[in-house]
């Protein structure tokens, strides 16, 4: 509880100065969404987590605050410090109970600062805590106990990385749409889809899988 920002005056758009395409794309894929979840359902679903990454000061934090503010809900503000602990399978309670709470202040908006310092890739010899705080966070996020009418959105921020943002406008005005106004989706949707998609697995995993499957599966 200690963790939900709920103090400080709101945070609008016209606060954050520039980033005009990230501002845009991150209204349309989640703050539209939050406030009209009887649109935004099946395959027009929202994802359940975005990352926002870029140098030092430039609006990750404010971006964050924004998406609450906007959409109404609730804020928490996550660090590394907030998830871990010195004692064996205390990290592991703590991601459930973040997630219980933000259920039960629904909708909610889990932000993660230098999240690279708490869920960077897992690898061979990493310490088994910090395994065990990646996997129950990612049970939590998109694992069989999730509920899919569950209004939780998870940001992490990083200055890591370079550019990610891809999306497209196709509803002006969200406020007032009613659902038969909203487009039909198309082949061309998923068209347009795949080129703003990255793949998930580098070639170097997959080789690693396909090795594997050739010497101990079933080699199909």
């Amino acid at each position: 509880m200690s963790e939900i920002m709920d103090h400080g005056s709101p945070v609008n758009w016209h606060d954050i100065a520039g980033l005009e395409f990230a501002k845009a794309t991150v209204k349309e894929i989640e703050v539209w969404p939050m406030l009209r979840p009887g649109i935004f359902i099946g395959l027009r679903g929202p994802p359940k987590g975005i990352l926002l990454f870029g140098c030092q000061g430039t609006g990750k934090t404010l971006i964050g605050k924004c998406i609450a503010s906007q959409s109404g809900a609730t804020f928490f503000s996550i660090s590394a410090s907030s998830l871990t602990s010195k004692w064996v399978g205390e990290g592991e309670k703590m991601v459930r109970a973040l997630f219980s709470i933000a259920r039960c202040y629904q909708p909610a908006v889990i932000f993660i600062d230098e999240t690279d310092s708490l869920l960077s890739q897992r690898v061979d010899g990493e310490h088994d805590s910090s395994c065990r705080i990646k996997t129950e966070f990612l049970v939590q996020l998109d694992g069989a106990i999730t509920s899919t009418d569950d209004r939780i959105l998870v940001v992490g921020a990083t200055n890591r990385l370079t550019r990610l943002h891809a999306g497209a406008s196709r509803l002006t005005d969200i406020s007032t749409i009613t659902l038969d106004q909203v487009c039909a989706i198309v082949y061309t949707d998923f068209k347009d889809a795949r080129q703003a998609r990255r793949p998930s697995v580098s070639s170097k995993d997959l080789k690693l899988y396909k090795d594997w499957n050739k010497t101990f599966g079933c080699s199909r």
